[in-house]
């Protein structure tokens, strides 16, 4: 782990759990798909991030000041999870960080929550939902599921490092990827992910709720997208809607 990034654990960590991933990024799919599961699986704080390399400030929950990065947990799940936007400049670290933390608590699985941006997304009724993954072993699993994998394209921003290191250090991961909007909250996309996650794994949520919310979310995540927006186009994050070159 970086000495410019440290995790600070607050509570007892669970091993050999499988560890989500939630940052913001297109239509905050993993945002928003994270602080669902952090309500409905009733998860706690076990540790957060400490770092010059984050943006100076706290977030306030209940008066009280914590981390904008913190990972939150139970007895077989972890879940790290952004509040803000993490700039192009700090995510290699900030994400090489908490993968190298997971390795040490001996996680089982790494599983990004992201979307995928999708041309008119206004006019589709029926959201797919995309995998990727670091070995084709892990590939395989989730072809058996009935997920769709794709097979062609480009992957930016944390979901991207996560799945580059996990791949480098032997760490099964996979990366979900939601059809969403752009750069507008997009809680349905991250119920189907939801939906598709419960399907791959042990860990299920109603997501009855998040459907009922989901003019609330979109303007309290308003904010956030902006901000998230801006640090998207320094990542190139529109190359996510290009085909790339075959090389074979």
């Amino acid at each position: 782990m970086s000495e410019k990034v440290r995790i600070i654990e607050t509570k007892r960590v669970p091993h050999g759990a499988v560890m989500l991933f939630g940052f913001p990024d297109v239509g905050l799919v993993g945002v928003i798909a994270a602080s669902h599961l952090i309500s409905e699986l009733s998860l706690t704080e076990v540790a957060h991030m400490d770092s010059k390399l984050l943006p100076p400030l706290i977030v306030l929950h209940k008066g009280l000041p914590h981390s904008p990065v913190r990972i939150f947990g139970n007895h077989d799940t972890l879940l790290a999870v952004s509040e803000t936007a993490i700039s192009a400049d700090t995510i290699y670290p900030v994400m090489h960080a908490l993968i190298d933390w997971g390795r040490n608590t001996d996680v089982k699985m790494m599983i990004s929550m992201s979307g995928i941006p999708i041309q008119d997304r206004q006019n589709v009724e029926e959201l797919k939902v995309f995998a990727a993954a670091s070995n084709s072993e892990i590939l395989k699993m989730v072809q058996d599921k009935g997920v769709q994998v794709l097979k062609e394209g480009y992957m930016v921003g944390p979901q991207a490092i996560m799945m580059q290191h996990c791949a480098n250090t032997d760490v099964p991961a996979i990366a979900l990827l939601a059809q969403c909007f752009f750069n507008y909250p997009d809680p349905e996309a991250a119920a189907e992910l939801l939906k598709e996650l419960a399907n791959i794994s042990e860990i299920k949520a109603d997501v009855s709720k998040l459907l009922e919310k989901g003019e609330e979310i979109r303007l309290k995540a308003r904010d956030v997208m902006r901000r998230t927006q801006h640090e998207m186009s320094k990542m190139k994050k529109t190359q996510e809607f290009d085909i790339p070159l075959y090389v074979s």
